[in-house]
């Protein structure tokens, strides 16, 4: 029985918690990194500066503590889409609102106070971000691969990289203006250039059923 209450005890603790990084996420992004104070968030739940300090000691550990929170909610949520989504070519071309979403944010105040604010945050959490997400596109490659569709002589891990890299090369290119290549255009065809550069006869046949 006492086990049983210290499970709901911590199942309970970890649900305000999260409900917590919910909310202070939507803060953070509607008023930026370097705007929103200890204050407006203290005074937006409706709690004392004290009792917000007690829980993050500064606001740079509040920051990290939602870039953390936001980051395993994406990581969760293609996860999710790989267990979803059998066909590995099929699955890098699925389209999902609930990334589209986080894609757009990317460009958001937050973001953009971080890197000028902020940038030992930020480089950490972008490597933190980089780190999973190649994880995610190696299981991609893993499973194409056992299913013939990919390519078995190349080398996972940078290609993997490589993707990451590209796909967030436009938003800090200074030769890639996003006002003059439309970002949805961009994305297409790197995933094009990259899905070619992998599949074997057989996933390329899938491609040309995807592209019609």
């Amino acid at each position: 029985m006492f086990l049983g209450f210290l499970l709901y005890l911590c199942a309970r603790i970890m649900d305000e918690n999260t409900q917590f990084l919910v909310k202070a996420s939507e803060l953070f992004l509607e008023h930026g990194a370097k705007t929103l104070t200890m204050e407006d968030i203290s005074k937006s739940f409706g709690i004392s500066k004290k009792t917000l300090y007690v829980k993050y000691k500064n606001k740079e550990e509040l920051i990290e503590a939602v870039l953390h929170f936001k980051l395993d909610e994406i990581i969760t949520r293609l996860q999710f889409l790989d267990d979803q989504i059998e066909n590995a070519v099929e699955r890098m071309f699925c389209r999902d609102e609930q990334l589209e979403k986080v894609a757009d944010s990317n460009n958001s105040l937050l973001i953009k106070q971080l890197h000028k604010y902020y940038p030992a945050i930020f480089n950490k959490h972008m490597l933190e971000f980089a780190e999973k997400f190649s994880q995610v596109m190696l299981h991609n490659i893993e499973k194409g691969r056992a299913q013939g569709y990919y390519r078995t002589n190349f080398d996972a891990e940078l290609y993997a990289k490589f993707f990451f890299q590209l796909i967030m090369s436009m938003e800090s290119s200074l030769y890639l203006d996003p006002n003059v290549i439309d970002k949805v255009y961009y994305k297409n065809e790197l995933m094009n250039m990259y899905m070619n550069a992998i599949t074997t006869e057989k996933g390329k046949q899938i491609l040309k059923k995807l592209n019609k």
